[in-house]
């Protein structure tokens, strides 16, 4: 009795763990689920599950999954044509995932350019949509505003680089009407184009549709028109943060109002109708609420979520708070991501406002420039990385170091502006920048006591490929 015991007993421990009775296949099924960090706990347990978790198949997966196959596709063609079109030795996808996690660096040129060139300006929109980078608007020196349009094509991000030197081409200006401090976002490729100031100190509320219309060779032209959006639509404000959810909605968030008030309100902008028409609504109007601010950003995370990030509050404060924004609940709610500063001292950005915050590679929400209370300009750029956020969101206090990360620039940096205009590419790879105030400690200030820059800059993220 006591030997059957003993059998069986050995027999039991050394009978091999259930997942290794699947197949390759399946296993493969089931740590594309499973997070980066999971998948290399899997693979330090035996030489076997080593090799099925190295699988550039699967961590070709994984980034798909974590970046977006659009992205992703884009950086497929940028690897391969780094190594001539595929001649070369590719990095495996394991390597790539992880160059983006710990991404520590960015290289910055000033591009070329021929010809005629936008003139200097702040307070612009500048977006990159099929191929071509868009700049609209802004204010100038004597406080005026520009009601001009300038395209350059710049490429998609995806196979071949960027042209070296660049060539504006003025489009027809007029509409939609001159104004700065307004935002301008994506949706699939179109302009979406909300509210502003004009250089008489009026406050728009006007929202705008531009269809862009590509011609042969390197030609393109924008249709604009005005968007129908029923009675209902924010108060008029300029400076305000906006950002695209999805291809689906715009939300925006504060500004400045009537008589100089800085607004603490958040709207929708349902555009489910196709573009015949669009529909506005208030949202996220339960406490706790964002202070009232302007000169802030509002940036799209994926999913349903957005990131809110500093901003010139009511008593002219400049902050740095960040605040997690989620539009899948029925009643959205804001909620506050407070860290202690005691522990996090060194690790966070200066407060500031002006700045700008796109969504790069990697779920990283790069954010540079802006100005403090004292209009001094600034010229660092920093990471908030979202899946730490996320992470210290649900209760990880741990990741509060994670969360942000300054950056080294390598090459010509853009040096220190606020209200510019910024953009990244399919890829999120790349960068451009354009425009925005610069620091009269650097630049010796001019007639109006501002000095407005001109300049356009690529950044691009420093990855070995």
């Amino acid at each position: 009795m006591e030997e059957d015991e003993a059998g069986a007993s050995t027999s039991s421990s050394s009978s091999p763990p259930p997942i290794a009775q699947l197949g390759y296949d399946q296993v493969l099924s089931i740590l594309r689920l499973l997070p980066p960090e999971a998948v290399l706990s899997f693979a330090a347990t035996c030489r076997a599950f080593r090799a099925w978790a190295s699988s550039d198949a699967l961590w070709e997966a994984l980034c798909r999954r974590d970046w977006g196959t659009r992205a992703t596709a884009a950086l497929a063609e940028r690897r391969r044509d780094r190594h001539g079109g595929g001649g070369g030795l590719l990095a495996p996808w394991r390597r790539v995932y992880a160059e983006v996690a710990r991404l520590g660096a960015l290289s910055a040129r000033r591009v070329p350019v021929r010809g005629a060139s936008p003139r200097p300006r702040a307070s612009h929109s500048l977006n990159l949509v099929a191929g071509w980078l868009v700049l609209f608007g802004g204010g100038c020196e004597g406080g005026h505003h520009l009601d001009d349009t300038w395209v350059a094509y710049a490429g998609t991000g995806a196979g071949n680089r960027p042209p070296a030197i660049l060539t504006w081409q003025q489009l027809a200006s007029g509409t939609p009407g001159g104004r700065f401090s307004h935002s301008c976002n994506l949706v699939g490729d179109t302009l979406v184009l909300f509210g502003g100031i004009t250089d008489q100190g009026q406050r728009l509320n006007d929202t705008w549709i531009g269809q862009i219309i590509c011609e042969e060779p390197r030609r393109m032209r924008i249709s604009w028109r005005l968007l129908e959006v029923g009675p209902l639509a924010p108060p008029p404000r300029g400076a305000h943060a906006a950002c695209c959810v999805d291809d689906k909605f715009i939300v925006i968030h504060g500004g400045v109002g009537l008589y100089g008030s800085r607004l603490g309100d958040t709207w929708l902008l349902d555009l489910s109708n196709g573009f015949r028409s669009g529909s506005w609504h208030q949202i996220g109007n339960t406490w706790p609420l964002p202070p009232p601010r302007s000169g802030h950003s509002l940036t799209w995370i994926g999913g349903t979520r957005m990131v809110l990030f500093g901003g010139r509050g009511s008593e002219f404060e400049v902050l740095n708070d960040v605040w997690l924004f989620d539009i899948s609940d029925q009643y959205p709610k804001w909620k506050e991501l407070k860290y202690d500063l005691s522990s996090a001292l060194g690790e966070l950005p200066f407060p500031r406002v002006g700045h700008s915050a796109i969504l790069a590679l990697g779920g990283k929400v790069l954010v540079y420039g802006g100005e403090d209370s004292q209009m001094r300009r600034k010229d660092d750029f920093w990471i908030l990385d979202t899946p730490a956020l996320l992470q210290y969101e649900s209760g990880s206090k741990k990741m509060t170091k994670k969360m942000w990360k300054k950056l080294r620039i390598d090459g010509q940096c853009p040096n220190y502006r606020s209200f510019h205009g910024a953009c990244v590419d399919t890829s999120g790879c790349c960068v451009y920048i354009f425009g925005g105030m610069v620091d009269g400690l650097v630049h010796p200030a001019e007639a109006w006591g501002l000095r407005f820059d001109g300049h356009l800059y690529q950044v691009e993220l420093l990855l070995h490929l």
